[in-house]
């Protein structure tokens, strides 16, 4: 009975605790905005924010599921294209040294500059979401999986290199279990770029909470603009979230970083 009050204990202590900010930024900006020593066109009290949830439920919920739709379309895309570039890069020096700058460069471009060329080779809507959701979140699965298939333990590459493994066994029964730690990590990062890059995309294209904020920055509506963006927060919180109960569900077994 004792350990089960312990055990209760802990699980709320872990609830409250990230709460505890929350609740108090929350309480201290609602407290300033009534006051007024916060404008209200600067930073919109959190009970505001909450009545543009209630107001625009529809609107902000349909906005929700169509850069859900793109963000997870084009991590999706990122995730088989990275997976795919990285065991080539990973197979051939030669192509590595070739190709990897290229993908460094592209990560370096900025989403936004390149967003209106988006637009022009794609159109507007929901490709061009995608593609800018690809475009920002496919580098960091590159890097994660090439790294994780480049440090397999050099005393496992023996072993198998003892009973004569074929390049087959070498890739898909040494070295790509040991990068899944690596790729799930490169997952995690991707899935919040993927947001990022779905309403990027979204600014120019059109559609989704990208839309929701730029009408509603046009028509000074502070409190819709900060209820847009933390839905995105949220699909991004979803998302993450989503890729550790996978990385849980397939490392649990074997994998120090999920056991507990």
């Amino acid at each position: 009975m004792t350990m089960e009050r312990n055990h209760l204990r802990t699980k709320i202590f872990r609830v409250l605790v990230p709460l505890l900010p929350l609740v108090a930024v929350t309480l201290v900006a609602e407290i300033g905005v009534r006051s007024g020593l916060i404008l209200d066109y600067i930073l919109p009290a959190p009970s505001q924010v909450f009545r543009a949830f209630v107001e625009d439920y529809r609107e902000l919920s349909k906005a929700f599921l169509e850069t859900a739709q793109g963000a997870l379309t084009g991590l999706t895309l990122s995730f088989v294209v990275g997976i795919v570039v990285a065991f080539g890069l990973s197979i051939s020096d030669i192509l590595r040294r070739a190709f990897l700058p290229y993908a460094v460069f592209f990560q370096t471009v900025p989403v936004i500059a390149i967003a209106p060329l988006l637009v022009i080779w794609f159109g507007f809507g929901l490709p061009t979401v995608i593609a800018s959701a690809f475009v920002v979140s496919v580098f960091p699965i590159i890097a994660s999986t090439l790294m994780g298939l480049k440090s397999t333990d050099p005393a496992l590459l023996d072993l198998f290199r003892l009973y004569s493994a074929s390049p087959w066994d070498y890739l898909f029964r040494l070295r790509f279990p040991f990068a899944l730690p690596h790729i799930f990590t490169g997952l995690r990062i991707a899935s919040g770029l993927a947001v990022i890059g779905a309403v990027v995309g979204e600014f120019i294209g059109g559609g989704g909470l990208g839309s929701v904020v730029d009408v509603a920055r046009t028509q000074q509506r502070v409190d819709q603009v900060f209820a847009a963006v933390l839905m995105s927060s949220l699909l991004g919180l979803v998302l993450v979230a989503i890729v550790n109960l996978c990385s849980h569900l397939v490392l649990k077994r074997w994998h120090a970083s999920e056991r507990s």
